[in-house]
């Protein structure tokens, strides 16, 4: 029997015996069903590579459906991130997913079948190279082999984005169009000069990179503006500390994250994975730093998606 979650809202602070009483009572047919096995609800995660904070973070979350609410059956898809997810998600094959800002079209021309549960981090664009190499400013990538990561990632949108503001196109720097982790095995290997990759920080792969090789990661911090004016409202400066990878600190483009979620699931089951992101940030937070940095008042910043009725909700009791 195939299973949906109730439009009503609860509070916030009711236990999780309740939802699942509530959910018993207004299933059609779940009392002729409950001396049966019950088919649980699927939520389906959309993050990225393995090695990155979309999967980190989605698998914590994902643990922590699984713990709190009843019959709900959550899991993590691994993709090529950002774009890959919304069209995941606005498609129907995963229920949420992770997206930078940059990724979505402008406010009116978004898909309505995308919404969003939360503004969750920064993503901090990264440009990897090893440190003995030639690669010291953008413009150094003008005759060389660069990954701009995955196709339908967000890295790859942002990083194309920054090349052609730098008038480097495919005939200047040779663009590859690898995942975090073939673009490091690529570095590794002398098959790129540099990589692309946009994450939280610390980025995993990055951070064993830098322990087993020398490496520089080179400042963007300029390219903001340039991108700030074909893009507006979505870029802004932020700084890599030394004590991130322990290399020379340096500042770059940076852009939001946001949890999205199909906009017709229902508002009850998404009043929950609201309260439990927010409540749970410790928890998420030991999972990956990134996912630790939420907080309500600036969770609500998801323009330009408006957020999900279950989510406002949630963050109208909790008044942020």
């Amino acid at each position: 029997m195939s299973r949906t979650w109730s439009a009503r809202n609860r509070p916030p602070a009711a236990s999780t015996a309740l939802l699942a009483l509530l959910l018993v009572a207004v299933l059609p047919g779940a009392a002729g069903c409950r001396e049966t096995d019950e088919e649980p609800v699927r939520i389906r995660i959309a993050t990225g590579s393995p090695t990155a904070v979309y999967h980190a973070f989605g698998r914590s979350l994902a643990a922590i459906l699984n713990r709190e609410l009843p019959n709900v059956e959550a899991s993590v898809v691994v993709t090529a991130a950002s774009a890959e997810n919304v069209r995941l998600v606005g498609s129907g094959a995963a229920e949420l997913g992770f997206t930078q800002a940059d990724v979505l079209p402008p406010a009116g021309a978004t898909d309505p079948a995308v919404v969003a549960v939360a503004r969750v981090y920064d993503d901090l664009l990264h440009l990897v190279t090893t440190a003995g190499g030639p690669v010291r400013t953008v413009a150094d990538l003008a005759g060389r082999r660069v990954s701009v990561g995955a196709p339908g990632s967000g890295t790859e949108i942002t990083a194309t984005r920054l090349l052609d503001a730098a008038r480097l196109d495919e005939k200047r720097a040779h663009r590859e169009h690898l995942g975090l982790d073939d673009s490091v095995a690529a570095l590794r290997e002398g098959r790129v000069d540099a990589f692309f990759f946009s994450g939280g920080l610390p980025v995993r792969a990055v951070e064993e990179l830098a322990r087993d090789l020398p490496v520089r990661i080179v400042d963007l911090g300029d390219w903001t503006e340039p991108l700030r004016e074909r893009n507006p409202e979505v870029y802004v400066s932020r700084d890599i500390p030394r004590s991130v990878y322990g290399v020379d600190p340096v500042t770059t483009v940076a852009n939001p994250n946001f949890l999205v979620v199909r906009a017709d699931l229902p508002e009850t089951l998404i009043r929950e994975v609201t309260r439990l992101l927010m409540e749970r940030r410790a928890e998420l937070g030991a999972a990956h730093p990134a996912a630790g940095r939420m907080s309500p008042r600036s969770a609500i910043a998801t323009a330009p998606l408006p957020l999900h009725p279950g989510a406002a909700a949630w963050y109208r009791a909790a008044k942020p």
